[in-house]
């Protein structure tokens, strides 16, 4: 699959490339990140490198998408669908996405991600989204409830990471769900 550019009011989201290895090594340096992701930590520059290359070979394989968010030509996070499953009954994929530390709580995750999951739901033609989360990612959380995801569970030790297994926070959203946030039954402040 050719990588698609998308555009959202304030944001470009477009495949990474050997220009932003730089920045995604920079950003990647937030213990944040790391703490909630598969990031690996310490974060390299190599890191990076293999990051971009990844990212082109599942574009081209058509089994993951993954943006950098841009706004003003600056890095401001990261949304991929992952594990990509076409099916004649519409097929599957998991949001996963990241902030940079200096931009969280602008909305820029939402904004962007919301443009990716219309793309989805319209172009590979989705009728499922899952997203999931190590317990305890209210910001992933709060992300995830604000584009309409419906809380499905607690997987118990369902998240691997390389320190270790951990429970995780498990929502669907469907291409036939509205996408106003409905309420969760956990605490998300």
């Amino acid at each position: 699959m050719e990588p698609v550019v998308l555009r959202t009011e304030r944001l470009v989201l477009r495949a990474i490339g050997a220009e932003d290895v730089d920045a995604i090594t920079t950003a990647c340096q937030d213990p944040e990140i790391p703490r909630w992701t598969t990031v690996p930590s310490p974060y390299s520059r190599e890191d990076a490198e293999g990051f971009v290359e990844l990212t082109a070979k599942w574009w081209d394989e058509g089994s993951e998408t993954v943006w950098g968010v841009f706004r003003d030509d600056v890095l401001v996070g990261v949304v991929g669908l992952h594990r990509i499953t076409p099916h004649p009954h519409g097929g599957v994929a998991e949001i996963g996405y990241w902030a940079t530390a200096g931009t969280r709580g602008r909305g820029f995750t939402v904004e962007a991600a919301r443009a990716a999951i219309d793309w989805a739901f319209a172009e590979l033609e989705l009728a499922r989204i899952t997203w999931r989360a190590v317990v305890g990612n209210i910001p992933s959380a709060r992300t995830a409830r604000a584009l309409g995801f419906r809380y499905e569970g607690l997987a118990r030790q369902g998240l691997t990471h390389a320190h270790g297994r951990y429970d995780g926070w498990m929502g669907g959203l469907l291409a036939s769900d509205e996408r106003a946030p409905v309420a969760w039954p956990i605490d998300l402040g």
